[in-house]
């Protein structure tokens, strides 16, 4: 390795963990101490800006703790700043921490990381038809949404509030066409007929599909309530129309 690249990874493992590593030869500690806070507080601030619940509930100092070991521990690779948030999602999901967290700390994560990535989410919506036949045709959903399905009811936890055990819960997190974030709580059977239509397919070849994971045997009448169920997502902004 040559003598710089030599020096960039050391000066890289002490801004990372300046209290076990030796700051580089030949750089003060004055300086160095002016380029750790800085690189510090810039990780720090978009974590903080994006997760505010999951801070607010853990309080400062464990919540300054947890940023200090995901800056130490977790290799970021991503060169953009927005991606710095669902970096932090992973390292809750993904890395071993040390720090006792509550066991829906990462699934809260997860849903308020949610709403940033739809709200600034790069997508347009496809051509359609708003009014076509949402069982007849192949259904067009709204590209600007994200499924988060959790086993804790995380729209619900608060200052005020904290789940004592997992309730298996189903999210969408979508932008309506006014550029607004929304959710809406959906069921998991509501959670699966988005999985369908994702694969380009009609509303009648979704709800035969579902018939056979369900074994039901009255397709009509599932048939009329996935008409409903349709039309209800297609007034919400989760689905689009039919493809034209």
């Amino acid at each position: 390795m040559l003598a710089f690249q030599q020096f960039q990874h050391d000066l890289a493992r002490h801004l990372r963990d300046p209290h076990h590593t030796r700051r580089p030869a030949g750089v003060p500690a004055r300086r160095m101490a002016v380029y750790k806070e800085l690189l510090f507080n810039n990780i720090c601030g978009f974590v903080d800006s994006c997760f505010p619940v999951c801070r607010q509930l853990l309080g400062d100092d464990r919540w300054r703790s947890l940023c200090r070991t995901f800056y130490r521990d977790w290799p970021l690779h991503t060169p953009w700043f927005r991606e710095i948030p669902r970096e932090f999602v992973r390292y809750l999901d993904e890395a071993h921490i040390a720090q006792p967290l509550p066991r829906w700390l990462a699934d809260l994560a997860r849903y308020e990381w949610a709403e940033l990535a739809v709200d600034v989410m790069d997508v347009a919506a496809p051509a359609h038809d708003a009014q076509g036949d949402l069982m007849a045709c192949a259904v067009v959903l709204n590209p600007a949404r994200i499924d988060v399905a959790s086993l804790w009811p995380v729209h619900r936890i608060g200052p005020t509030w904290r789940p004592r055990q997992p309730e298996p819960t189903f999210l969408v997190v979508f932008r309506d066409a006014q550029h607004e974030v929304q959710f809406s709580e959906i069921n998991a059977v509501t959670a699966r007929v988005l999985v369908l239509l994702d694969e380009n397919r009609t509303g009648r070849q979704v709800f035969e599909q579902l018939a056979r994971e369900m074994a039901r045997s009255d397709l009509q009448a599932l048939m009329g309530l996935g008409q409903q169920l349709l039309t209800s997502l297609r007034e919400q902004g989760l689905i689009l129309g039919t493809q034209s």
